[in-house]
């Protein structure tokens, strides 16, 4: 029994979680039976010039995930329960995200951040080793109610390349973007406001909102922005107080801002007296300046990210304000949480001023540029319809030619993929055809195998 693996010794991802995708890989591919016998450890090996030391660390993690069994002296098998255990085969995945009936390890196309094994750990073990013996305080210490100065600095420099013009005084740490959000929420908005939000759009952020007892105002995601008309009118019957806004590789579609679409967006919320806030958290993963809108208006409120691009973990997030406003917010944040994690911050300000992060970024936009152009076309010879085709971010928005949502989240669970759940991007709940693709997922055997079996023309077997 052949099991080739095709590893690819010049990939960042380790070479043990490599052989890790290949077995699961490879038992989709040739559909093996439960209880099958795997060849040897030695076998695979020789098979595909490895270590037997990394395969053999490899079924192990195999087995832990319930893809692969053991017995002393009898080598491995392939499990006789897909998932590892009973009742698990339609396990329920993040953010409502359904399980395929496979084989225990989920590709996630649909997930909102990069993969694990596309994070680069050498600069971050480097900085925090760097912080923990140079900066005492920050390992005992809060930071202070805005947040570190040295990261603050770090973070207007960052703006001023993308043409936005900020003091460090105007600047306020938070705990991510979803921290940020909150304190938003918490300081400019009260139950019974009326406020404008996108749709498609950020699922987290509806629910903040309506924790809150706020009413939210859908308006319509065009390729090019919100849909100014629609905007318009909304403005003109509910006289929301704000509106919130994805400028750069909008979640979910994946579309940018049109400078158009700015000015106008710009001149209705002006003309209204409502307060816009951009929310950039996909910003380090835009190739160029784009168009922001707190670039172009002084009085925009900004919203910035480094988990989605650095670590989730360390959690630093940061708002741009008028002075007022962020001392409003730091009020409720030293409330709230008595302050941000200085350690976190003192790591993420040393890789801002080494270059490292600047030089991180930049592969991972050469990656997910090449892996996006290869996830456009699989897309394409599949018939799926893109919904204005993006130039960087994460996320690619789609629509299948097989429009049985039920047939098409079966043909995904058999394929070992894991989608978003159709009514997770509208505010109101509604469900949609589109799926949002997470491009650094898309070019897995698993996604190309899942936008073959989804052809009109195919025929069907699920």
């Amino acid at each position: 029994m052949l099991m080739e693996l095709r590893i690819d010794r010049q990939a960042m991802v380790p070479v043990v979680q490599q052989i890790v995708d290949g077995v699961i890989e490879w038992i989709a591919r040739d559909a093996v039976a439960p209880t099958t016998r795997l060849p040897s450890v030695r076998q695979i090996a020789r098979a595909n010039l490895l270590s037997q030391a990394c395969v053999a660390q490899a079924c192990e993690r195999l087995v832990a995930q319930g893809v692969l069994t053991s017995r002393h002296g009898g080598g491995f098998t392939v499990a006789a329960s897909p998932s590892g255990a009973p009742g698990n085969a339609h396990r329920p995945g993040r953010d409502g995200n359904q399980g395929h009936c496979g084989l225990g390890a989920w590709l996630k196309l649909g997930d909102g951040g990069l993969p694990d094994t596309w994070r680069e750990s050498d600069d971050l073990n480097y900085a925090i080793g760097q912080v923990a013996r140079a900066d005492m305080a920050s390992l005992f210490n809060y930071s202070s109610p805005l947040g570190l100065p040295a990261l603050r600095e770090q973070i207007v420099k960052r703006l001023a390349l993308v043409g936005i013009v900020a003091c460090e005084k105007q600047v306020l740490t938070t705990h991510g973007a979803s921290h940020a959000l909150d304190l938003l929420v918490r300081v400019l908005l009260k139950a019974g406001d009326h406020v404008v939000v996108e749709t498609p759009g950020y699922a987290p952020l509806f629910d903040l909102l309506r924790m809150h007892g706020v009413h939210l105002l859908e308006v319509r995601r065009t390729p090019s922005g919100p849909d100014a008309d629609m905007l318009e009118a909304l403005l003109d019957q509910f006289q929301p107080v704000a509106m919130f806004i994805n400028s750069h590789h909008h979640n979910p579609t994946g579309t940018c801002l049109t400078q158009p679409v700015a000015h106008r967006v710009l001149q209705l919320c002006a003309n209204h007296d409502v307060r816009l806030i951009e929310d950039d958290v996909y910003a380090d993963m835009h190739q160029g300046n784009g168009m922001r809108l707190a670039a172009l208006d002084a009085r925009v409120i900004y919203v910035g990210s480094f988990s989605k691009t650095l670590s989730s973990s360390l959690r630093v997030g940061f708002v741009l304000a008028d002075d007022e406003l962020i001392g409003r917010l730091a009020q409720v944040k030293t409330v709230t949480s008595l302050g941000m994690c200085r350690f976190a911050e003192a790591v993420l300000a040393s890789l801002l001023a080494s270059g490292a992060y600047r030089k991180l970024v930049q592969r991972q936009r050469q990656r997910l540029n090449t892996d996006r152009a290869a996830a456009l076309q699989a897309l394409e010879d599949a018939d799926w319809e893109v919904f204005g085709k993006p130039v960087g971010g994460l996320f690619i928005w789609a629509r299948p030619p097989l429009v049985d949502p039920g047939r098409l989240h079966r043909i995904a669970q058999c394929s070992g993929v894991e989608l978003a759940s159709a009514s997770a991007f509208s505010p109101g709940g509604q469900l949609v055809e589109w799926q949002r693709i997470n491009v650094a997922y898309a070019c897995d055997p698993r996604a190309r195998q899942f936008f073959r079996n989804t052809r009109a023309d195919r025929p069907q077997a699920f």
